[in-house]
């Protein structure tokens, strides 16, 4: 018997979504040891430090922010940057593991609060002037994108603007799959194994695929492997308008 179409649909979600499942005990269970080694593996701490200066100077060409919202804010790396830089930031994450720590690492600044919530089930419930996310996007699956980028929009003020940094990089211990497989596998320190998803994001073509979901985000490399993008909707001309 043939399977039919909407079944076999029905299967690959749900492996998806088995997967995302899995890519989130990760980071709950990893919490405890993240800062031990937030660093990427197999790049040098001093492409990382470089990296670090030139996200520095692009929050701070940046702002003021603004009303900021952070999605995965994870332990807290750069909510500090943002509060000091904006008026309020609000950090989600789907760790409340990773939200502890990032609570005790902004302390005790008054104009940060965070919320647990799924990212790939959030639905806004206000706007910002800034979304910001971290090391994020590449865990974004390809059947996920647009609808997440759907989501950030609907959370952005009429000119509201976007920062991301993230990171293409993926170990060859990490490829379980191979290269061509999204899907990765990362140990914890006591051997533990999860699965999780690290997309091998390029930024010419990232900056390509936002274009056609209708952003102007320019996507700027910093000390390879890093990238980060900076802009907001695409403003529509009048021509377009007719």
């Amino acid at each position: 018997m043939t399977r039919a179409p909407a079944s076999a649909y029905a299967e690959l979600m749900g492996e998806l979504d088995a997967l995302l499942a899995e890519q989130a005990a990760y980071y709950r269970a990893r919490a405890p040891e993240y800062l031990e080694d937030a660093g990427v593996y197999g790049v040098t701490p001093e492409t990382q430090s470089a990296a670090s200066q030139a996200i520095e100077a692009a929050l701070n060409a940046a702002a003021p922010l603004g009303d900021v919202l952070e999605l995965a804010c994870g332990p807290g790396t750069f909510t500090g940057e943002l509060a000091d830089r904006g008026a309020t930031v609000t950090g989600l994450d789907a760790s409340p593991e990773m939200l502890e720590i990032a609570a005790a690492r902004t302390a005790p600044r008054t104009n940060v609060r965070f919320a647990r919530t799924d990212l790939f089930a959030w639905t806004p419930d206000r706007r910002y002037d800034f979304v910001f996310f971290g090391f994020w996007l590449s865990h974004v699956p390809a059947e996920r994108f647009a609808s997440f980028w759907a989501a950030v929009a609907s959370s952005l003020t009429p000119c509201g603007r976007v920062m991301f940094v993230d990171d293409g990089h993926r170990t060859n211990d990490e490829l379980v799959e191979g290269p061509g497989s999204s899907t990765i596998e990362r140990r914890l320190h006591d051997g533990r194994r999860f699965r999780a998803v690290k997309v091998a994001l390029e930024p010419m073509s990232l900056e390509r695929s936002l274009c056609e979901l209708g952003w102007a985000i320019e996507v700027r490399p910093l000390p390879t492997p890093f990238f980060f993008g900076l802009g907001g909707r695409a403003r529509r001309r009048p021509e377009d308008q007719l």
